[in-house]
């Protein structure tokens, strides 16, 4: 069994035994962050004491729990839908999360520089970070050059201003219930996983993420659309993406994907929407 597959066992025999992961950290004292990528795959041939102690806080001998839900189990059959799709990305911000903007104001607020010098300076440096050109301790030291002050911790701001739109969380379990899913997204280094601890994203068995500071591109190049294409397995023409950026979105057809505009003022169209465009 890979990483991607454990992680699934563990993820569903937690849900059987009806815990969260919260729930589940407190009872075999590993970590948030731990355990999330655990299930998602992300660390490579975790631990057999740490599953043990999965396997303990569950109430379940190891060997019942990787046999009953192993490679020999029946997976659930995924869908797809009368589109054809069968793989759906989901943007992160501006669609998993309210965007951050308001970070702006607050380091403003905090150092007395003007919020239009700092947005003007995160714009100048923000490609490069994500496309992994520059460390995210590189940005922090640019950004307080700019502003005149000694040092920045750019992610607290980040993580401290983003809100979870409830409802992407909502279609998304829905979605990974029937299809595969990932996570796309222009995102700065160490982001993801700073997120997830703080479950500000779903914290699902993602079957693929694209971390822009990874794959070293950022949307709408045509080199992410390919990587991401080739990392979910199936032909562009099965892939959906859901996106608040249009110029991401234009991207993503060009290159023979699905795509749905995501609107986080009125969520619940979006979501309305996403549901419609899976019907299978």
């Amino acid at each position: 069994m890979d990483e991607v597959g454990l992680g699934k066992v563990l993820q569903r025999a937690r849900q059987r035994a009806g815990l969260t992961q919260q729930q589940l950290c407190q009872q075999s004292d590993l970590s948030y962050s731990t355990l999330a990528k655990i299930e998602r795959g992300a660390i490579k041939a975790p631990s057999i004491f740490t599953i043990q102690r999965i396997a303990d806080a569950l109430g379940t001998d190891l060997n019942e729990l990787l046999g009953s839900f192993g490679t020999g189990a029946r997976k659930p059959a995924k869908q797809t839908a009368k589109s054809g799709v069968k793989f759906v990305y989901f943007d992160i911000n501006g669609c998993m999360v309210r965007f951050f903007h308001r970070a702006f104001t607050k380091l403003a607020h905090d150092t007395g520089a003007s919020a239009s010098l700092i947005e003007t300076t995160f714009w100048h440096y923000n490609d490069a970070v994500c496309r992994g050109e520059m460390t995210l301790a590189e940005f922090n030291a640019s950004l307080a050059s700019r502003l005149g002050i000694a040092e920045i911790d750019w992610q607290t701001y980040y993580l401290d201003a983003v809100d979870p739109i409830q409802e992407i969380r909502e279609v998304a379990a829905w979605a990974h219930e029937h299809f595969k899913i990932g996570l796309l997204s222009n995102i700065m280094p160490g982001f993801i996983d700073a997120m997830l601890e703080r479950d500000l994203l779903p914290a699902l068995a993602y079957d693929v993420v694209v971390d822009s500071s990874q794959v070293g591109a950022i949307k709408p190049e045509a080199e992410i659309y390919a990587i991401a294409a080739q990392k979910a397995n199936v032909d562009p023409s099965q892939i959906l993406l859901i996106d608040d950026s249009r110029t991401n979105l234009m991207a993503a057809e060009r290159a023979g994907w699905h795509v749905l505009w995501f609107d986080d003022y009125r969520p619940d169209e979006s979501v309305t929407r996403i549901r419609q465009a899976l019907e299978f």
